[in-house]
């Protein structure tokens, strides 16, 4: 860690005081990092909802027969597949974020959040639906999805790996990662860039409120973006 945080907790904690996803985007544009973002239709379910915390990844699969006993997997006639071992595994600071699967069911709800945050988890980023949705607001648990859908995954989805890579929309996310989100969408920055992507976030994020003072003090945007470099 850097003289600017020690541990996950203060990173975190200066993330969500200081930061926002535009601003740690753009610094990711400038090291080279340009397809970060997952799809917008990724969004909270609150306006006020933010999520960071370290990638949980979980593999969704689409199965057409519940019931079924004749196929090869065994894993596909138990309820769920591994899903509840994946919600038990969560840690603190997790966020359980769930690709694979067509959105036709709803990937998460109010028990599911329910349990994350008693073992401390920062949030859900589904690349689908969510279900439960005033339940969720109630519990104030940060969830991340493409809108409200009731539709159930239990005979129509199963979670059939977790804790492996998954892509969302050519975004790759190893475990581990920082995920982040806002009103703006969520974004993914990689383990092994993220101390640097950070410490330059906060310097731009700093830099923008001496831009904006020196706008609305009546100077030009061209010549702040000059003496700045900053807009």
């Amino acid at each position: 860690m850097t003289a600017l945080w020690a541990n996950d907790d203060e990173l975190f904690q200066l993330a969500r005081s200081e930061l926002y996803t535009a601003v740690v985007g753009d610094i990711m544009d400038k090291a080279g990092l340009l397809h970060q973002f997952l799809p917008p239709q990724i969004q909270p379910l609150r306006e006020e909802m933010v999520v960071i915390g370290r990638a949980m990844p979980v593999l969704e699969a689409d199965v057409f027969d519940d019931t079924s006993s004749t196929g090869h997997n065994t894993l596909l006639r138990k309820s769920f597949g591994l899903m509840l071992e994946a919600l038990d595994d969560l840690k603190r600071n997790e966020v359980y974020i769930c690709t694979g699967s067509s959105p036709r069911y709803a990937l998460w709800g109010e028990l599911m959040s329910t349990r994350a945050m008693q073992l401390g988890a920062a949030g859900a980023v589904v690349d689908g639906y969510s279900r439960d949705t005033r339940g969720i607001i109630e519990l104030g648990f940060p969830c991340f999805s493409y809108g409200r859908y009731a539709q159930d995954q239990a005979p129509r989805g199963k979670v059939i790996d977790f804790r492996v890579a998954v892509e969302i929309a050519g975004v790759r996310i190893e475990p581990g990662d920082i995920v982040f989100g806002d009103m703006d969408g969520v974004l993914v920055v990689p383990r092994n860039t993220e101390e640097e992507i950070f410490v330059k976030a906060l310097e731009k994020a700093r830099g923008e409120k001496t831009v904006q003072k020196a706008i609305q003090e009546g100077m030009s945007a061209t010549e702040a973006f000059e003496r700045y470099g900053i807009m």
